[in-house]
């Protein structure tokens, strides 16, 4: 029985994955592309950057690693303290103006005992709630804030926020766009590409005319007339924008194979026992050559993600209140004016880490799945 189970030949999976363990290079490009995988997951599900919005810092923030925990002096005496010794000017939390209104009024004489009196005359109807909660909080006298000091490698936005959360924020639209898009491509150019190949005659020729047309365009002139039309902007407009023009790669190669192998003799036995077409097509063919299409997947997530950067980039992407690579880069522009360029290294950084690792285990893949490597 042992025997029999070692001259069992292993797979085109099991031989593709040896050959894949054998490449470092490949292993720590995998390790990098599971690692953004991960970070998109929490990233969508709330447990990582849920609060990247939150200002944590002034704008334009440089970056540094000084970390503190935020603290707050509560004053229960009224002697005002020098402007110079707090960071920033003490306030009254409940009511900020309330200081500088009494003293405008006592300077004008309008202040009467028991009541306060706004500079129109008006008695103020919450001045006794207001001096109760006051006094049940302690907090006659002067608030004194610190601003609490955050760890920012990469510094702050215009709005205060943190560049890395920012960052991590817009991997997970850029990568949700790239993932989706490309599985949209591949599922089209697979379903065309095994029409095409399998039938033949009248379809191969109508499907061959869809593609001369999609191909006879440069690829940059039809995303953006796709764009144009559908003109609403969103993560699903992009995704429909890169699916629908993207197919024509992998619908060249999937229509050679199945033409290829509707010739095998595995074919030719299940069209001998009644197979109908579409169990030949998807059943028997696909997995023969379903290693292209996961080759062409890889290959289409890198491009893309590039894709969606270039869109956001130029005002076709994502829409505003949604952060992603692109939309980073495109606010970048303005700040590197203003020599702001932490913004721009955090997302090309992230961008050309994600890219490289990805381009590289395509490779890698590719020369796993090829029959002819030994």
């Amino acid at each position: 029985m042992q025997n029999d189970q070692n001259t069992v030949s292993p797979g085109l999976w099991a031989l593709a994955w040896r050959r894949l363990r054998r490449d470092k290079i490949a292993m720590l490009a995998l390790a990098v592309v599971g690692a953004f995988l991960l970070m998109l997951v929490l990233s969508m599900s709330g447990l990582i950057v849920a609060d990247w919005e939150d200002e944590v810092g002034v704008s334009y923030a440089p970056p540094t690693f000084a970390a503190g925990p935020a603290s707050t002096v509560l004053g229960a005496s009224a002697t005002p303290v020098p402007a110079r010794d707090l960071t920033p000017t003490p306030v009254n939390l409940l009511d900020p103006l309330a200081d500088e209104l009494r003293q405008l009024q006592a300077e004008m004489g309008r202040v009467t005992a028991g009541a306060a009196i706004d500079m129109a005359g008006v008695v103020d109807p919450l001045d006794v709630e207001m001096a109760e909660l006051r006094a049940s909080m302690g907090t006659a006298g002067p608030v004194v804030r610190v601003a609490r000091l955050e760890t920012l490698p990469f510094g702050a936005d215009k709005w205060g926020h943190d560049v890395l959360k920012k960052t991590i924020k817009g991997a997970e639209t850029s990568i949700v766009v790239g993932l989706v898009a490309a599985l949209l491509a591949v599922g089209l150019g697979t379903l065309f590409g095994a029409f095409s190949g399998y039938f033949g005659g009248r379809i191969d020729d109508f499907f061959n005319w869809f593609y001369s047309i999609f191909t006879s365009i440069p690829s940059i002139l039809m995303i953006l007339t796709v764009a144009a039309v559908l003109q609403q902007k969103g993560v699903l407009t992009i995704v429909l924008i890169l699916g629908l023009t993207g197919w024509t790669g992998p619908y060249r190669l999937i229509r050679a194979e199945y033409i290829k192998h509707k010739a095998r003799e595995y074919v030719m036995a299940a069209d001998a026992i009644g197979a109908s077409h579409w169990r030949k097509m998807f059943s028997h063919i696909f997995p023969n050559v379903s290693h292209v299409a996961l080759v062409q997947l890889s290959i289409l997530v890198v491009g893309f993600i590039k894709a969606e950067v270039i869109l956001s980039f130029l005002g076709f992407g994502v829409p505003v209140g949604v952060v992603s690579w692109g939309s980073m880069l495109n606010e970048a522009q303005n700040e590197l004016i203003l020599g702001k360029w932490w913004q721009l290294s955090a997302a090309a950084i992230a961008m050309a880490l994600l890219v490289t690792a990805f381009s590289l285990f395509t490779d890698a893949l590719r020369d796993a799945l090829d029959p002819k490597v030994k």
